[in-house]
């Protein structure tokens, strides 16, 4: 019987496998930063894992469908920053967000509630002169500070007046205070705040406003961020602190936003947010600007204002303009990014930040690697002592296998973010213990094939050819479980899946252009084919036995 398809060549396979190796490996060194080594996840390098408690104005308990809107909103935030490893899920009425690395504000920035309005600025006063009568007149003029001296070239954009140092792009999220009435729970007294605060500063009588202007402490967390109504005018401040505003009734909202990016502009030398509207935002867009020529319009963002430029021409078409400010690199990456998946539909508070060690982390690094080495080593062993010669190509084999996984496993990490975890570590083991079942099938079915009669040579070929479906049909069983754990699991599950996934599709890779090469190299060799260096001395002395015996009686 002719040998089967794919092993007349077995230089030409193995040849084929050192190329993939050698493609994967330049990709390593020569492409990205470079870095040899994997992403690890929280529970290996350590990071922050962040509690975010929903607040609703009226203090009524948030929907199921609200929190999974917000859960998928602030994935997709998490998935534009490229922060990988992150785990966003839900814990009763909370959100727990889990960010590796070291930047926990970077799990606060996440979960801003990016709830965007532009709005008029009726009046402006600095916050150190709040407590003296403004004297702009309310929608006619602009602030002194913002009137042009000069004729300046129009742009196509608006132009931030001189704008003060900001120090934060996002309002601070407090930890809820102990309320102030007994009586009441932490829920009670936040909705009791929003409330008092929706009172003051965004009423419409003027004496109000006037009172609001004058008391607006800029230096307190704001009971209304996320929280303030786009149908009302709003005494609120500048993220800096520094300024405080009347602002009239919205006139664009977030929702309008088509596309957020962010970049350099080179003749301010200033980090700015382009924004892209919608066709909607668009036409209003250019109506405001139209109505507010050489006055301010306020971006604000969680009922903080982040920008208030003065509007240099109008009506501006083409539905794009940008924030700018104080913004560095970073900061301005996070608010475009923010800004492009939508506004949450519940506002949040941390209400628990804890930080995971990095000694913790490498301690269960170690651990697992240590797991894994052991179980190589018995699985090499076993197959040395029962296998001899065919336990050789399985160490073979799996030095193959491992090389590729960590290869890929560095570009996976620079590609598409994925990190390695403890549950991603099981995944890569128990793939040894599948690997090893694969060469198992194949060797006894060498066996099989030399209880016969046949001798090494010629059972190597047959044997492949009647292990390699049901190797096939085993893995393919593996990779629909993986695939599906995969796709219905959360968490650190999913590291598992993946990993389970891929060392299931890199075990047919190496069966197929490694293993077999392999055995079928030695079979063609004579040392190998000696029975006490293979370990097949045993079978081929019952096929000698079952065709003695079986030739004994034919004669009788």
């Amino acid at each position: 019987m002719p040998p089967s398809q794919g092993s007349a060549h077995p230089l030409r396979l193995l040849g084929v496998y050192a190329a993939l190796l050698a493609v994967i490996y330049a990709l390593v060194f020569f492409t990205g930063d470079k870095s040899p080594t994997p992403k690890l996840g929280i529970d290996l390098q350590g990071g922050t894992r962040v509690t975010l408690s929903a607040r609703t104005p009226d203090g009524s308990k948030p929907s199921q469908d609200s929190l999974k809107k917000a859960q998928d909103i602030i994935e997709n935030r998490v998935n534009g920053l490229g922060v990988g490893g992150s785990e966003v899920v839900i814990d009763g009425d909370n959100i727990v967000i889990t960010v590796p690395g070291d930047d926990g504000q970077q799990a606060r920035a996440l979960a801003t509630t990016a709830k965007l309005y532009i709005r008029p600025v009726l009046q402006a006063v600095p916050a150190a002169g709040r407590g003296a009568t403004p004297q702009t007149t309310p929608g006619t003029q602009p602030a002194p500070a913002a009137q042009p001296e000069t004729t300046q070239p129009a742009t196509p954009e608006t132009t931030e007046p001189a704008p003060a140092p900001q120090q934060r792009v996002f309002p601070a999220q407090q930890p809820t205070q102990p309320p102030a009435d007994p009586s009441l729970t932490p829920t009670e007294e936040a909705t009791k705040e929003i409330q008092a605060a929706r009172a003051l500063r965004q009423s419409s009588d003027p004496s109000v406003q006037q009172t609001a202007l004058a008391t607006m402490d800029c230096g307190k967390a704001d009971p209304l961020a996320g929280n303030d109504d786009p149908a009302l005018p709003l005494v609120t401040c500048s993220t800096d602190g520094t300024e405080v505003f009347l602002l009239d009734k919205s006139r664009i909202d977030g929702q309008e936003i088509k596309d957020a990016t962010s970049g350099l502009n080179q003749q301010q030398a200033r980090h700015e947010v382009y924004l892209d509207f919608k066709s909607g935002g668009s036409d209003a867009w250019a109506t405001l600007t139209g109505e507010y020529v050489y006055k301010r319009v306020a971006f604000v963002l969680d009922s903080k204002v982040v920008s208030a430029p003065v509007v240099q021409q109008g009506p501006q078409q083409g539905g794009r303009t940008q924030i700018s400010g104080n913004f560095t690199a970073t900061s301005a990456k996070e608010l475009a990014n923010t800004l492009k998946y939508g506004s949450l539909p519940l506002s949040f508070q941390t209400s628990e930040a804890e930080t995971v060690s990095a000694t913790l982390g490498l301690s269960s690094l170690k651990a697992g690697l240590l797991a894994g080495a052991v179980g190589l080593v018995v699985v090499l062993l076993y197959c040395l002592t029962y296998y001899r010669m065919l336990g050789f190509v399985t160490g073979l084999s799996l030095v193959a296998s491992g090389f590729a996984v960590y290869g890929i496993m560095v570009l996976l990490g620079r590609w598409i973010g994925f990190t390695l975890d403890l549950a991603g570590i099981a995944g890569l083991i128990i793939g040894i213990g599948m690997t090893a079942d694969s060469f198992v099938v194949f060797f006894e079915r060498i066996k099989d094939e030399m209880r016969e009669g046949r001798s090494f040579r010629s059972a190597a070929p047959r044997g492949w050819q009647r292990a390699r479906r049901t190797i096939l049909s085993g893995n393919a069983v593996s990779f629909i479980a993986a695939a599906v754990l995969y796709i219905l699991a959360v968490g650190q599950v999913k590291g598992f899946a993946f990993t389970l996934g891929l060392t299931t599709i890199l075990d047919v890779v190496v069966v197929f252009l490694v293993t077999s090469p392999l055995v079928l190299l030695a079979s063609r060799t004579a040392f190998w084919s000696k029975p006490s260096v293979n370990g097949l001395g045993a079978i081929q002395q019952i096929a000698r036995e079952r065709k003695a015996a079986e030739a004994a009686l034919g004669k009788a």
